[in-house]
This record gives C-alpha cells, sequence and structure tokens, in this order.
C-alpha cells in the first residue's frame, strides 16, 4: 500500500524580517512630505532675512532679531510641547502645524504686494511659524518609531538626514536665484505652497495610528512629565555631553548663518544668486557627511569619529571669517564645506546613539529636551549676532563662531562617549 505520510516540506529563503524602510508606503510618505517642506524651508531660510535686508532695509540687529525669534519658540512651548504631543494622535497635529506655517508664509509676499509689510509683520510670522514647528517637529519624531519600527529607526532617521542636506542643497541655491529673479518676498511663497505639498502627503498615510490613552497615563502631571524627561538627560554623563558638544557647534553655526547674508551683500556686494551658492554648499557638505557616517564609525569608533571631526574643523572656522572677494570666498566656501560635513556626521551618529540609550517611555520627552536645548543655542547664537552686529561688526560675530568650533569637541572627548566604538541602532534601546 502506497504510504499517505507527507514529505519533507520544501525549504523556504529565509525573508528579511526588517526590510528596508523605503518598502513603506507611510513612512515614503512621510519622506516625501519631508523632502517638500524642507526644499522649501531651505528657500525661505535665504529668503526671509533678504527679505529684511532688501525690501524693508534693516539693520544687522533686526536681521538678527529676525533670526532669534524663529527659534525661540522651541524655548518658550519646547518642553511642554513633547509631553503633550504623546496625548495627542500625530498626524492631525502634523497636518494642522503645515496648513499654520502655509497661511502664515503667504502673509509676507501678500502684505509685500500690497505694500503694507513691515519688518514687524516678519517678526510674527517668523515666531509663530516656529511654535508651529515646535509641535510638527516633535510629533514627527514621536510618529516615526510608531511607522517604521524600532528595528529601522537608524535607517529611517539616516534617510530623512540625508534628505535634508539635500533639500539644502537645493532649496538654498534656488532660493539665491529665486530672489535674484522674482524679488526675496516672491520666493517665499515656494515655502507656504511646500507647507501644503506636505499636509497633502501626510494626509495620504493610512497606517493607523496607536490611541494615546493606550501609551500614557492621561492623569499624569504634564510638569511632573516635564521634569522625568530633564532629569533622564542631564543625568546621563554621554547624553550631557552630546548636549554641550552640539549646543557649541549650533551656536558656531547660526553666528555664520546670520551674519553672513549680511556681510556678502552689504560689505563684499555679492548677489543674492551667489548667497545662495554660497549656503548650498553647506548643503553639500551635510549631505556628504550623512553618507559617510556609518563607513567612518566602524572604521575608526562612532564616539573617536565625533571628536576627531570636531577638531579637524576647529581651524577652518578662521577662513569662514576671513571671507572675501575672490579666493578669500572659495577659500571661505571650502572650509564651510568642511564645517556642514562634520554637522552632517554628527546628526546620523548622534540621533542613534541618543534612541539607544533611551527607553521606549521617554523617547518623545528625550527628543523634545534635546530640541530645546540645541535649538536654544540656535537662538543664543542668533542673539548674540544681532549684538554684535549692532556693537561691533558682522566679522566680529565670525570670529565668536570661531571659538566656538575651536572648542566644539573637547566635551566629546572627556565623555564616556569618546570610547564608544559601535554605531548605535535603536534596536539597543533599553
Amino acid at each position: 500500500m502506497t504510504s499517505t505520510r507527507p514529505g519533507p516540506a520544501p525549504t523556504v529563503p529565509p525573508s528579511d524580517p526588517h526590510p528596508t524602510a523605503l518598502r513603506d508606503p507611510g513612512f515614503r510618505l512621510l519622506l516625501g512630505a519631508a523632502a517638500v517642506s524642507k526644499c522649501g524651508t531651505a528657500v525661505s531660510s535665504l529668503a526671509i532675512p533678504l527679505t529684511a535686508v532688501l525690501a524693508l532695509h534693516s539693520s544687522a540687529g533686526q536681521v538678527g532679531l529676525l533670526a532669534t525669534l524663529s527659534t525661540l519658540a522651541f524655548l518658550l512651548v519646547g518642553l511642554p510641547a513633547g509631553a503633550w504631543v504623546d496625548r495627542v494622535r500625530k498626524g492631525p497635529l502634523m497636518v494642522a502645524a503645515d496648513l499654520v506655517r502655509a497661511g502664515l508664509l503667504g502673509s509676507v509676499p501678500l502684505a509685500w504686494f500690497f505694500g503694507w509689510l513691515t519688518v514687524v509683520q516678519l517678526y510674527a510670522v517668523v515666531l509663530l511659524t516656529g511654535a508651529a514647528t515646535v509641535f510638527f517637529d516633535v510629533a514627527a519624531l514621536s510618529r516615526l518609531p510608531d511607522l517604521v519600527g524600532r528595528e529601522r529607526l537608524t535607517e529611517a532617521n539616516s534617510r530623512l538626514v540625508t534628505v535634508d542636506a539635500l533639500t539644502q542643497l537645493g532649496g538654498r541655491s534656488a532660493g539665491g536665484f529665486l530672489v535674484a529673479a522674482l524679488s526675496a518676498p516672491a520666493a517665499i511663497v515656494v515655502d507656504a505652497a511646500s507647507y501644503l505639498g506636505s499636509a497633502v502627503l501626510l494626509l495620504r498615510i493610512r497606517r493607523a495610528e496607536p490611541s494615546p490613552q493606550h501609551r500614557r497615563d492621561p492623569g499624569a502631571r504634564l510638569g511632573r512629565e516635564i521634569r522625568e524627561g530633564l532629569r533622564f538627560v542631564f543625568g546621563h554623563t554621554a547624553l550631557r555631553a552630546d548636549v554641550l558638544a552640539g549646543a557649541c557647534t549650533n551656536l558656531s553655526i547660526q553666528l555664520c548663518q546670520t551674519v553672513l547674508p549680511v556681510l556678502f551683500t552689504r560689505e563684499l556686494g555679492l548677489s543674492a544668486g551667489v548667497v545662495g551658492l554660497f549656503f548650498a554648499v553647506g548643503g553639500l557638505g551635510v549631505f556628504l557627511g550623512s553618507l559617510a557616517a556609518r563607513r567612518l564609525a566602524r572604521r575608526f569608533g562612532a564616539g573617536r569619529v565625533l571628536w576627531l571631526m570636531g577638531l579637524a574643523v576647529a581651524p577652518s572656522g578662521a577662513l569662514v571669517a576671513l571671507a572675501g572677494r575672490g579666493p578669500a570666498l572659495w577659500l571661505a566656501a571650502a572650509a564651510w564645506l568642511l564645517t556642514t560635513c562634520k554637522v552632517g556626521i554628527d546628526n546620523v551618529i548622534t540621533v542613534s546613539f541618543r534612541q539607544s540609550v533611551t527607553p521606549d517611555h521617554l523617547l518623545g520627552r528625550m527628543n523634545a529636551t534635546m530640541r530645546v536645548l540645541l535649538t536654544g543655542a540656535l537662538t543664543v547664537g542668533a542673539a548674540l549676532a544681532a549684538l554684535l552686529g549692532e556693537l561691533a561688526s558682522p566679522r566680529t560675530a565670525l570670529w565668536f563662531a570661531v571659538a566656538g568650533l575651536a572648542v566644539g569637541w573637547v566635551p566629546v572627548f572627556f565623555s564616556p562617549l569618546r570610547t564608544r566604538h559601535e554605531l548605535p541602532g535603536p534596536a539597543t534601546a533599553r
């Protein structure tokens, strides 16, 4: 009699348990929304200060105040936003923030067209847009783990950093040419439209979002949650060093970004297109750094790369401060490329590191706390640029930036982060 016993099951090749994040349609939409909105933001990051300088004839102090107000919202509402965002659905909040930003920025070219635009309106627009950005950014950071899974967070963050760099590269150069071709206020229309495009893409994400009640205790006090996040960041030796090093870098970069448009257009007589190309070099630097980060970390160790790159870029800041016409401008651009390359490397390594040492239930508050502290350094840098630009000169502000870059690597060198070899991944989080 013929046996009916089944034979051995055919061998099935094992599937990748953690496929690339790009296979996830929700992440592709989020990445597209980031690309669209960040490209517009890169345009307005040049168009708004040039609107103040060229259309409203603002002083260096007023341009510095604009930059200060653009990041001040992180200091004012960042910490409560970190705890509050965990209590609501992230997707609708992100869409609402996009629509608010589109409306605010759209009011600038409209007011300019009718002859109503004032520097006070620019102040209000950048402050309120910054507040909307606080809620958007914290919500996006908290939404990403649910969207792609913790095992793909490092890859997803790396792709987002790369997109950010590419949009800086294309957006800032395009911004310079748009300002030259259309005028600075008209170029801001691109940013307003980009936020509308971002909102449309986010609305197409179909993945159900977990109910906030299942993730958080609705009766928990907001103040207590904020304090828990602060205690965790400041109580962690390596995170504390990360904050100090990042603050030095951010303050220095903001000093440069605030006063260089004034220096280039007023003292050197360069066109808006040249200014846009110079800052596009910075986007290229971030892009190259984001691509090289993993390879360098595997070759030399993640912690060693952080402080070695900081030490390497310290002398290059002087070339930015000495920027002039002709060869001095090319040398300044090369120095800016190296400086921003370090920023790209830092972004990939430190974001992954923060995720790897932070428990799940503290991720949102850790992200918010880090954003507040690091964006606070941007605010201080912009305010310092305004003060030094008024009381001394733009070049004086640049030399203060050189000093910040010179010491930015020191906190990492004297912390446990220095000896951390592996590039951390979110799957190792405790």
